[in-house]
């Protein structure tokens, strides 16, 4: 970092911190799904077993995933999301959305269905007036982005 560097400070910078890299948002992404088992998350990602071991224990130490015993001869352990791990199902949907939107081309390569039977648009919203969180947002110090 340069010396004259002077970082903001936010909730951003600290969860990017603990699982802004890839391998842990794919992890989550298949814990999201269902799958605990270290070698079919593995299988999953594309991940080295070393580097998953690594991001599996920073999410573990962050309160983001559990370890569960699942056998005792020899021990063995699945993964499983904790409540904070699973509010990241919001920030992968709408990375989805976003890659869909801007990096596939033609048809999006997965497509989730709600409850309701229709295809998944995930909207961040505020929860006060129902508003598009984009627009209208501003930071308290006057130094935030424009629209956010």
């Amino acid at each position: 970092m340069p010396r004259n560097a002077n970082p903001r400070e936010c909730s951003i910078a600290m969860t990017l911190e603990l699982v802004g890299e890839r391998w842990s948002l794919l992890a989550i992404r298949e814990l999201s799904h269902g799958v605990r088992r270290f070698d079919q998350i593995a299988s999953n990602t594309g991940a080295s077993r070393d580097i998953l071991t690594t991001r599996l224990r920073k999410l573990e130490q962050g309160g983001v995933i559990e370890r569960r015993p699942y056998s005792d001869r020899p021990v063995r352990y699945e993964y499983h999301l904790t409540p904070a791990g699973n509010e990241l199902n919001d920030v992968l949907l709408t990375l989805l959305k976003w890659g869909d939107r801007h990096l596939a081309d033609g048809d999006p390569p997965v497509r989730f269905r709600h409850s309701c039977g229709e295809v998944l648009d995930p909207v961040v919203v505020c929860r006060a007036c129902g508003e598009p969180a984009r627009q209208g947002v501003h930071s308290p110090t006057g130094r935030g982005v424009a629209g956010f």
